[in-house]
Formats: structure tokens, sequence, C-alpha cells
């Protein structure tokens, strides 16, 4: 008997039956924690779940790291997006934001 351990939809991975992403599972155990790790990072899975999850991961390795790579290009898009329309929109005060950062650099 098969089990699924991960879910696509809404155009995103999901550990199946949870609202927990795969992207948080996959950034986890590719920064080297165990899976018994990102189990204590996230009480609601079983480590059952999170080996499923590793094991789906692994086994589409590609096709993930093509989907974490697009979602962080779009993030970054996005991003920009509302710095520019915040600059724009409150110029005085993103002056005032970007002083501060270059003072917060300095020390």
């Amino acid at each position: 008997m098969e089990k699924t351990y991960v879910e696509q939809h809404d155009g995103g991975y999901w550990i199946a039956g949870t609202r927990i992403s795969l992207d948080s599972v996959v950034y986890a155990f590719r920064d080297g924690a165990a899976a018994e790790s990102i189990q204590r990072s996230f009480p609601l899975l079983s480590l059952e779940q999170v080996y499923g999850a590793i094991a789906y991961y692994l086994g589409h390795e590609h096709e993930i790291d093509d989907y974490l790579l697009a979602s962080e290009i779009k993030f970054e898009a996005e991003s920009d997006e509302r710095r520019q329309k915040f600059a724009t929109e409150n110029p005085q005060l993103w002056r005032r934001l970007m002083d501060a950062r270059k003072e917060l650099q300095r020390r």
C-alpha cells in the first residue's frame, strides 16, 4: 500500500493533509537539519511525514529545486516592486529608512 506524503495544489507543494509547505521541510533539510530536528520545528508533523517529505524531495529533486528557484525569483521581483512603490509614494520616509540602514551598516 502506497502512502502519499506530498500534495501539489494552489501553485505549491504541501505536506499531505496539512498547511505546511514542502518548501519549509526542504530548506531545513538542505541546511543540514536532521529529520527529528525538522519534526520538532513543525510539531504538527509526524516523523513519518517528515521522512516522507524528504523522500519525495529526493525523488523529485530537480523538479522541486526548479520550483524553489522560480519561487525565490518571483518573491524578489515582487519585493522590488513593493519597495519601488513605497519609495515613490513615501519619498521622505524612504530616505529616512535608507539613511538609518546606512548608519546601522557602518556600526
